[in-house]
């Protein structure tokens, strides 16, 4: 063992998001400039926790000054678990400290995050761990409009995706359907969706049951199909969450034979052919009416998070690099790195993880804001409004073939099953204009350009 100078080291788990270099470079080179070594951690904890130390690679501001500019990780990454296996977390303790470290900074997301807790308490007090948040879900646990790092970027390739299937499903009659990454919570197909304008988006939060039944979502679309059809376009594009998958119900999860898992036990969602099975499903489905309709199912994840950083997250993730180092090199422990209105506030361990999983807090669509009730109507799908017009529920029901009356049975339990409706009945935007109208009369004034009744 060395009894030199101690050292900081780095290392990433989970899955790759961009500017996890920026991350690394900014960190190294405030360390550096303090007259701190550093070293990488290759592939997360995959050596270290098996006590083999010959997995690193020095980080020196001559090698990793310019690694800002470029997606995936400098120092490799995995999704290897020290935490299941006692003998792993004490291996992966021992091992950083024979490399003489005594500082850490672990970039992921929350089984990342967990990681880092156990390892900042089995090593008590020998090493100071601080944790940066990544994820292109979006989904960490931190306040109100902030994202986690990587989610612009992949939400910019995304819609950059979505808007040539677009043209290419509006070119050649046909729908597209898009699942993007998002294990939990629907941020990123939302974000994708809306910016691109698709035709319509589906996530996990809008369902009022905790389990998803596959008809359900299939039932959607088909009404979305039909709906457009009858304004005379066979095209579309929509966009599903792949959490999607984990809120399925256990009856329909059968057909996800011999599901593979990863060393957290999360389903490998990237592994689910989740747009074949829809694609499937719908077309048996459109033929109950007699319809047709060429689908294409497309993945879109792999393609995200290995991007060059746009502008957004190289800045933003360099800014988190620099406050981790400082943080850390002024005896700063057990935290995760925040910038709130352009300060950094440490969100310490103890007070951001949820004591039943274990993890990082999980932060979902609100389905009752303004931005989800706007992005709502946008889509086309079948609404409460739809059913709500005689004249436009026969239109929908002489495009599939079948009475009036028949149509509302199959496809009404839509609207009643959807927080959308129970959430937003009267619609948040024209109620605050309504308060602001009254406001203004109290005060024998009268204010233009408010929507009224």
């Amino acid at each position: 063992m060395s009894f030199g100078q101690k050292k900081l080291a780095i290392l990433v788990g989970g899955g790759p998001a961009p500017g996890i270099n920026s991350v690394i470079s900014a960190a190294t080179i405030r360390a550096s400039l303090e007259g701190v070594e550093v070293v990488g951690i290759m592939d997360g904890f995959k050596w270290i926790m098996q006590g083999d130390i010959s997995h690193t690679r020095e980080l020196s501001i001559s090698n990793i000054s310019r690694i800002h500019f470029r997606g995936g990780s400098y120092i490799g990454i995995a999704r290897d678990n020290p935490t299941k296996n006692p003998r792993h977390l004490e291996n992966a303790v021992t091992s950083l400290l024979r490399l003489n470290v005594d500082k850490l900074i672990t970039i992921g997301g929350d089984d990342t995050a967990y990681s880092a807790l156990r390892v900042e308490e089995m090593a008590a007090g020998r090493i100071r761990v601080v944790h940066v948040p990544k994820t292109i879900d979006n989904d960490l646990d931190l306040p109100h409009g902030i994202p986690t790092f990587g989610y612009q970027t992949a939400r910019h390739i995304g819609v950059e995706i979505v808007k040539s299937l677009m043209v290419d499903a509006q070119t050649t009659s046909r729908w597209y359907f898009v699942v993007s990454m998002g294990r939990k919570a629907g941020h990123l197909a939302l974000g994708i969706g809306k910016a691109a304008g698709a035709t319509l988006t589906i996530i996990p939060e809008e369902f009022k049951d905790p389990k998803i039944r596959l008809q359900h979502i299939v039932d959607i679309v088909v009404g979305a199909i039909v709906k457009r059809r009858s304004y005379g376009r066979k095209d579309g594009v929509v966009v599903f969450a792949e959490g999607l998958v984990e809120r399925l119900d256990r009856q329909d999860l059968e057909i996800l034979t011999n599901i593979e898992r990863d060393a957290h036990n999360n389903i490998r969602l990237a592994e689910v052919n989740f747009g074949e099975i829809l694609k499937y499903q719908v077309q048996k489905r459109l033929k109950e009416f007699n319809l047709r309709s060429t689908i294409v199912a497309k993945n879109i994840g792999y393609e995200l998070r290995c991007a060059d950083p746009i502008p957004f997250d190289m800045e933003y993730t360099r800014d988190l690099g620099f406050c981790a180092a400082q943080f850390v090199l002024d005896g700063g422990n057990g935290a995760m790195v925040s910038i709130q209105e352009g300060h950094f506030v440490p969100l310490y361990f103890q007070d951001i993880l949820d004591p039943v999983t274990n993890r990082t807090r999980v932060r979902m669509v609100d389905v009752a804001s303004e931005s989800y009730f706007i992005a709502r109507h946008y889509m086309l799908r079948l609404s409460k409004i739809d059913f709500d017009d005689p004249h436009e529920l026969a239109k929908f029901a002489a495009t599939c073939g079948i009475p009036l009356d028949e149509f509302e049975k199959q496809f009404r339990y839509l609207i009643d099953n959807d927080l959308h409706y129970q959430l937003q009945r009267k619609g948040p935007i024209r109620e605050t204009a309504k308060e602001s109208n009254k406001i203004y009369e109290e005060k024998g004034k009268k204010q233009t350009g408010v929507v009224k009744d």
